[in-house]
């Protein structure tokens, strides 16, 4: 039986939109990740469920990249006349321009778009990544040529290895957001609250939440709800993008901000304490 046969009717409350920091636009609370079924090849049926559910919920935030499998085909193959329904993102993680460039034409290509609303430096975490993105030549001149060209609107940095080198990244250009680990776990080392957040709040960059159920392990001392609300309670998160498996988990995701209240600092401080003896369970994609 088809999933969309076995699928609860669709609520009429609008999931809750935040700002994107400088870009000024507004995002859902819930935005689509390029990991769960998207990150797979060969799956075109059912990563197109997924996403065409997240449009019917009212999600308007989609991420994706090269690196994740087939998942620029599937949103090619999915989006269609709804593109100008979702703010779209993408990244590069070549470190030179000519080869970003090169992947913005095969992304563009993938997507069935002729422009991104979000190009990222994907997953910053060494100096000599710094040293090669900035340098001639590098991964920064694309992002610059590319929004001249008007291929991209808005442009970003992602990062979940080490707080450091995206607090580097940040002092060097003006990035209009920041894709960043976050989870309940996280002030238990190598923070990226007191660190990048800050920094972020400081230029009014978009903050996106990822890893904020830590790839499903979260949910055993938590409940979705919990964990996404962990994020979205902190004063610089704009949102939280998560990668899902099939409709049916979009869903619980969009339930969870439709339902969503701000955590009290009491409520925040017992669902850290929850993770505090298996912290580097849920920050395994932290540098050791």
């Amino acid at each position: 039986m088809p999933w969309s046969k076995q699928l609860p009717p669709l609520s009429t409350t609008p999931i809750p939109n935040r700002v994107l920091g400088k870009t000024g636009q507004t995002v859902t609370l819930f935005g689509l990740g390029g990991e769960g079924v998207l990150r797979t090849h060969g799956r075109t049926k059912e990563a197109v469920a997924v996403i065409q559910r997240a449009l019917d919920q009212g999600v308007t935030y989609c991420d994706s990249a090269p690196a994740y499998a087939s998942s620029m085909d599937y949103y090619g193959a999915a989006l269609g006349e709804r593109r100008q329904q979702v703010f779209l993102a993408s990244k590069t993680h070549d470190r030179t321009r000519d080869g970003s460039l090169r992947l913005l034409d095969d992304s563009l290509r993938r997507l069935h778009t002729d422009h991104l609303d979000l190009w990222q430096l994907h997953d910053l975490r060494t100096l000599d990544d710094l040293r090669r993105i900035f340098a001639k030549g590098g991964a920064l001149e694309a992002l610059h040529q590319a929004r001249e060209e008007g291929r991209v609107r808005y442009l970003g940095l992602t990062g979940h290895h080490d707080p450091a080198i995206l607090l580097d990244a940040m002092r060097r250009f003006s990035f209009d957001t920041v894709l960043v680990a976050l989870n309940a776990a996280d002030g238990h080392r190598l923070p990226f609250i007191p660190t990048v957040l800050a920094e972020a709040c400081r230029q009014n960059m978009g903050v996106i939440a990822m890893k904020t159920l830590a790839a499903g392990r979260m949910l055993q001392v938590m409940t979705t709800a919990e964990a996404l609300g962990y994020a979205w309670s902190m004063p610089t998160v704009c949102l939280s993008i998560v990668g899902c498996n099939t409709p049916a988990e979009v869903d619980k995701n969009a339930q969870a901000a439709r339902e969503f209240q701000r955590l009290s600092e009491a409520q925040l401080r017992e669902l850290e304490q929850r993770t505090a003896r298996r912290a580097r369970e849920f920050t395994y994609f932290k540098k050791d």
